[in-house]
């Protein structure tokens, strides 16, 4: 999965990738865009320059994430239109304060808010008494929820469905690789994939038993003597206009038994805080 740097190509080669990460013909890219084949061919070749309205409507076709806007513009000779922000931005206090507002409401379920590369930027009281509980660390590291479950010495030997688990996350990250085109996503992904399996992982669940995939594969996790489902579930921001605001996930896990959800009624019950329970 290598990744020309994108601060390194002219216009005509952002748009190149772009539509072939998108696999769309010259043709399929003009009538997305509303515009003629034969100037998406000489913009490509640079035959032709374009404005930069045109830029940010073939970015708009091409679905390109905001991050990689800036080198498409910054490549056809305009100034950068999105910002990037840090999370100490006094501007993003209000987001953020929306952000641990929408975490709170999924009280008793643990819920992470986490940014492009899977890094933990906030959590409800659920899921920082489990990760407590579950992955010993400072307090003021930075958890990365791919390494911690996927490396041998973190929740891998928790996991009792490791196998299919990996596999599935691994599948979802090289696709999100492939649709975003990130440097940075792309070389976890490259390190992640090398992490050994834990000591004494069985095969699949799936393939030992000769089934057929449910319609969720659920996290089995195992907490205190029992296992522990749940269901996974991703939102994002609607209508995003901010680089951050379009990259942040909020992660919930959500009971897929009436066991778990007993012993999330029980962790709510001991944070205080029984939100929704």
């Amino acid at each position: 999965m290598q990744h020309e740097p994108m601060d390194r190509l002219d216009f005509g080669d952002h748009l190149r990738k772009w539509r072939r990460v998108r696999r769309l013909s010259q043709l399929g890219l003009a009538e997305m865009a509303g515009v003629s084949a034969r100037h998406v061919s000489f913009l490509e070749t640079g035959r032709s320059l374009p404005s930069r309205e045109m830029v940010l409507k073939l970015a708009q076709a091409l679905g390109v994430p905001f991050r990689e806007r800036n080198p498409m513009l910054a490549s056809a000779g305009f100034a950068a239109m999105y910002r990037t922000r840090d999370w100490d931005d006094p501007d993003l206090r209000l987001l953020m304060q929306s952000v641990r507002t929408v975490l709170a409401a999924h009280m008793p379920h643990p819920a992470l808010a986490l940014d492009r590369l899977y890094n933990v930027v906030a959590t409800n009281a659920a899921a920082a008494m489990l990760l407590r509980a579950l992955l010993p660390h400072d307090e003021s590291a930075t958890i990365n929820v791919i390494r911690a479950t996927l490396h041998p010495e973190g929740l891998a030997p928790l996991i009792v469905n490791f196998t299919d688990w990996r596999e599935d996350v691994l599948t979802r990250l090289a696709r999100q690789v492939q649709l975003t085109g990130d440097a940075a996503l792309a070389e976890l992904y490259r390190e992640v994939s090398t992490y050994p399996m834990p000591c004494g992982t069985p095969a699949p669940e799936r393939m030992r038993q000769g089934m057929r995939p449910d319609v969720i594969l659920t996290l089995e996790l195992r907490v205190e003597q029992q296992i522990l489902r749940f269901i996974t579930a991703l939102t994002v921001f609607g209508s995003p206009h901010d680089i951050l605001l379009q990259e942040i996930a909020i992660e919930t896990f959500l009971a897929a038994d009436e066991a778990t959800a007993r012993f999330l009624r029980g962790v709510a019950s001991s944070t205080g805080d029984g939100s929704l329970g």
